[in-house]
């Protein structure tokens, strides 16, 4: 009945956010992995096989998790391709790792508390929650200094600002690789040289 229920909620969610099943994107199959290859443009591989998306004109989150080989940081990229905003962020620990993929905002909510990991203290609040999976993976308010249970903790300077800004529709495109080249120049611009 839970589930039916659940079911039930995220297609109302999606009707009245006036967003389709087919712009909800499921999680990817373990193996795909995706890699930005230019400012705006992505590679998602699966073991099936390749596909290129191109952003431009959109606006987008990068995720870049926290893990090794990745930048532990999430950039806002505006329609014209500027990195606007970027700040520190936590993933999924190894035993509730972030999925990779390109996927799309369907749900926000500015107080939320997890179903699946209820917390009387508040500790597993998430607050500005911006959801992108059916699983329930979300960017939202979180300490940057613990890793998460498969959601994107922003910190909560940043995460107000990200939230006001996204719609529902807006991309989020987590990767395990580094997009810090293509946005380094647009940062020096935004925070000065470092």
């Amino acid at each position: 009945m839970h589930l039916i229920f659940k079911i039930l909620f995220i297609s109302m969610t999606l009707f009245t956010a006036g967003i389709t099943s087919e712009e909800v994107e499921i999680l990817p199959p373990i193996g795909t992995e995706t890699m930005p290859i230019a400012k705006t443009v992505f590679k998602q591989i699966s073991d099936e096989n390749e596909k290129i998306v191109d952003l431009t004109g959109k606006d987008f989150i990068v995720v870049s998790v926290r893990e090794r080989g990745s930048d532990g940081r999430f950039y806002a990229v505006d329609r014209d391709g500027t990195v606007w905003w970027s700040g520190p962020v936590t993933s999924g620990a190894p035993e509730f790792r972030s999925p990779s993929g390109i996927f799309t905002i369907f749900q926000k909510k500015r107080y939320h508390m997890s179903k699946d990991f209820p917390d009387e203290s508040g500790v597993n609040n998430m607050d500005y929650m911006m959801k992108f999976t059916k699983r329930g993976h979300a960017l939202h308010k979180g300490s940057v200094d613990w890793m998460s249970h498969g959601c994107i903790h922003i910190d909560p300077k940043d995460v107000p600002v990200i939230y006001h800004w996204t719609t529902y529709k807006t991309k989020v495109v987590i990767t395990r690789h580094t997009y810090m080249p293509f946005a380094k120049e647009d940062l020096r611009k935004i925070y000065g040289k470092r």
